[in-house]
């Protein structure tokens, strides 16, 4: 290894300096160019986001409200208010639904914690908004009771319907087992060899809505635990229910039933039905929002059609029945799955001469509700579900290619239908690194590089071995911040995306997607996420292994450093953060190896980090597990080593320690800082940017973002700059660049040369500030076992 008195001192100094202010200028100069190359401005939102009140959310063109809110911007109240009636309490009901009493069944009760009562929130006969009479409900019934009553429907069917309507009233706590009761209980009121009363049938629609509240995962439980197959029996049951209903309809919030009489008064015996579902101001249905036709030409939908349906059958069909489901949790598919919260209405269609009319020609078109703004339509398929296969299958139906907006389907059969759809999310890639981190970045780089060269080259000048923690820990600083720097933006934000609507769609694919979410594969942006994590975890596993060597070096002194101490501390530094990286990504692979996104349950798509998973599945999430948890545990020892330092060490008189004694205060804080940088303590700051108040928040994230993006740089000044050899060579070089401009025009009465020896006099002559630059310098003697280079340098 050359020394730094092998070659000459001043010019590596200037060498320094050169190379500092030449990467400084480079990185914010290529940023400039790339943000001006790749930045592309938004066009501003002809609909301001705050444009929709009370919750209501801009998509297709108009406001789509909550329940509660109904009107163009969603200013419409659309619920009764909070009421008591007798000694029952209910909360706010949304109209069209039945509220659960605050009250519920003592803990002691079969029936525990089910509420007592349901009210229901409805319209008059003029349109007023006004609350119902009150059911009561019965304690000591419990759904599993009441499947085992199902042998009682013909005597007590409306007793058995009310009840259970009463006890999935509140969808919030339905759990799998009890989703697999209501369904058993309403599917045998539906069935007509139990000869239920006609109100018990239309109670059990409600009944169905209400189950159809509860979560996707109660629903997948349940599915998976259903050996009977109610949730087959129950969809059969209510496409027979839809014949009996004469002209009439049962609409419910997630539920629609129509029953339509017809003739064959058609050329040739052919008769043709359309059956249509209009868009709301908000995801549920309501009272007039179907409609049906009869003896029609074909399909005629406008810009309010959300659903429409044309059925034509040459047979004698007297009756036709359409059901409608606002969601498909009754239909739990094994091949596709649904990862976002779009409305898939499920559509029914069938005539009382089978259950699948194998004569019959269906044609229907959808225009589903999605927000345009975050996704873009990429493909979709028609389906209809096979109940022998217990899932959706694409035979006898074909996609129509059109060019009015709408998603046209044919199939030549009865059943229920669907379109499952895939989008292409529209993410919103953040623009380029800010002014304060591409400065922050460049210096840290920049301070990195000259320390790492600093403290090989002068080692031996510095009669001491390289301080192996120091130098691991800004290599891998120094690669985390390049790849962050250069890698961190994923480069699919410059790819082009498509507006057009339908356009780019397959029409003659009609097979059945896995997923309704893609995104472009970018291999090269997980690698950098990789690295990112391995290198961030690198940084901080050097971070608490350099507390580790201080706390033997200043508080075990008179115990010498374990055997093969570098070796060990080597394994561990660059090592175990390795095998976190590669566990967490094997296991996120091998659990979603069969879908092409897998890469996206690791990184984002916004940025090639890692993925920030959702709060309901934050608890399950590798973020968490092998990242927040292992930072947090190495933080809190390297604070509480800190602290031990802090008071044991350098602010307190030590006697083996006889140099701290000459300490000042300001020495001593700097030296607090000083291990506070190479402990990476600043990093506590992002526990604060998780603050809910905005301002807060914010404020802590500019501090976050000025200590830890120049991190490097403050290792540069404190553990390079302020030591004894680059302030001599410093000196040198600043000496020599005075008598080189001796010729050079002064200022009267006063030559460069004096005014620079003035100048360096006059710093020499304040001993706060000449101790200043002299704390923690690396100055090892023979007859010292622990000196300040061991704070300085953390040197072995």
């Amino acid at each position: 290894m050359v020394s730094c008195r092998a070659c000459n001192p001043r010019l590596l100094v200037a060498l320094v300096f050169g190379l500092l202010m030449t990467i400084v200028l480079g990185l914010a100069i290529w940023r400039l160019v790339i943000r001006i190359q790749r930045e592309v401005i938004a066009p501003p939102s002809s609909i301001p986001t705050e444009f929709c009140q009370n919750g209501g959310t801009w998509q297709n063109g108009r406001c789509l409200c909550t329940e509660e809110w109904k009107g163009w911007r969603c200013t419409i109240a659309n619920f009764c208010e909070n009421s008591t009636y007798m000694s029952y309490t209910f909360a706010r009901i949304p109209v069209g639904r039945y509220g659960p009493s605050l009250q519920t069944c003592d803990k002691n009760t079969p029936n525990a914690g089910s509420p007592l009562a349901i009210r229901l929130c409805g319209l008059s006969l003029y349109g007023e908004i006004e609350l119902q009479d009150v059911k009561k409900g019965n304690c000591d019934e419990n759904l599993e009771t009441l499947e085992g009553k199902i042998d009682d429907i013909p005597t007590e069917s409306e007793s058995i319907s009310n009840h259970t309507q009463i006890l999935t009233s509140d969808a919030s706590i339905l759990t799998a087992d009890n989703i697999t009761s209501a369904t058993e209980v309403v599917g045998q009121i539906f069935n007509a060899s139990r000869n239920a009363a006609p109100e018990a049938k239309r109670v059990a629609v409600t009944t169905v809505s209400q189950i159809l509240d509860a979560s996707e995962d109660v629903f997948q439980r349940a599915a998976a635990a259903d050996n009977d197959d109610s949730f087959a029996t129950l969809i059969e049951q209510m496409e027979s229910y839809s014949l009996s209903l004469g002209d009439n309809s049962v609409v419910e919030p997630n539920v629609a039933v129509q029953s339509v009489n017809i003739s064959s008064e058609g050329s040739l015996g052919s008769t043709s039905v359309r059956f249509s579902v209009e868009k709301g101001s908000s995801d549920s249905l309501v009272s007039g929002s179907t409609s049906v036709e009869t003896n029609v030409d074909g399909l005629n939908p406008n810009d309010r059609t959300e659903l429409q349906i044309l059925l034509n059958t040459t047979k004698n069909a007297q009756t036709c029945g359409f059901v409608v489901y606002q969601n498909s949790k009754l239909f739990q598919s094994k091949t596709f799955i649904a990862k976002s919260n779009f409305s898939q209405k499920i559509i029914s269609c069938t005539t009382d001469e089978n259950d699948q009319d194998q004569s019959a020609s269906v044609e229907m078109v959808f225009s589903p509700k999605y927000n345009q703004r975050e996704f873009q339509l990429h493909y979709y398929a028609c389906v209809h579900w096979n109940f022998l296969t217990k899932d959706w299958d694409t035979y006898g139906c074909h996609k129509d290619r059109t060019t009015d907006g709408f998603l046209h389907c044919r199939c030549n059969h009865t059943t229920n239908f669907a379109v499952l759809l895939t989008f292409k999310k529209d993410y919103q890639y953040p623009e380029s690194l800010n002014v304060i981190s591409n400065i922050g970045c460049a210096l840290s780089i920049a301070g990195l590089v000259l320390t790492i060269v600093f403290q090989i080259l002068t080692r031996k000048v510095r009669k001491t071995s390289i301080t192996w923690v120091l130098v691991s820990l800004c290599t891998s600083m120094l690669i985390f911040n390049l790849l962050f720097v250069f890698g961190i933006e994923n480069s699919n934000k410059n790819l082009q995306t498509s507006d057009s609507g339908t356009d780019d769609i397959d029409f003659d694919n009609n097979e059945i997607p896995t997923t309704d979410t893609i995104g472009i594969p970018n291999p090269t942006c997980t690698a950098i996420a990789i690295l990112l994590h391995y290198f961030l975890l690198v940084t901080f596993a050097w971070n608490g292994l350099s507390a580790t060597q201080l706390y033997f070096l200043l508080i075990r002194t008179m115990k010498p450093l374990p055997r093969h101490f570098i070796l060990f501390i080597s394994l561990i530094g660059w090592g175990v953060p390795a095998i976190v990286v590669a566990i967490t990504v094997g296991i996120i692979y091998s659990q979603n190896k069969k879908d092409s996104q897998w890469e996206l349950d690791y990184r984002q798509e916004e940025i090639c980090w890692l993925a920030i998973p959702e709060s309901n599945d934050f608890i399950k999430s590798p973020f968490l597990w092998s990242f927040i948890i292992p930072i947090t545990f190495i933080l809190i020892g390297n604070v509480v080593i800190l602290i031990i330092i802090t008071v044991k060490v350098l602010w307190k008189n030590n006697q083996n320690l006889t140099s701290t004694k000459k300490f000042s205060s300001i020495k001593k804080i700097i030296s607090t800082f000083s291990i506070a940088v190479v402990f990476g303590i600043t990093w506590i700051l992002a526990y604060f940017m998780l603050i809910k108040n905005d301002d807060i928040r914010l404020v802590f994230s500019y501090i976050f973002c000025i200590f830890n993006t120049t991190q490097g740089l403050q290792i540069f000044i404190l553990y390079t700059v302020r030591t004894k050899i680059f302030l001599s060579e410093a000196s040198k070089v600043w000496e020599s660049l005075s008598s080189s401009t001796e010729k050079v025009k002064t200022l009267p009465g006063m030559t460069p040369i004096r005014l620079r020896v003035r100048m360096y006099n006059m710093l020499r002559s304040f001993p706060a500030l000449h101790e200043h630059f002299r704390l923690l310098e690396p100055s090892v003697s023979e007859d010292i076992t622990v000196s300040e280079s061991d704070l300085a340098n953390s040197s072995i």
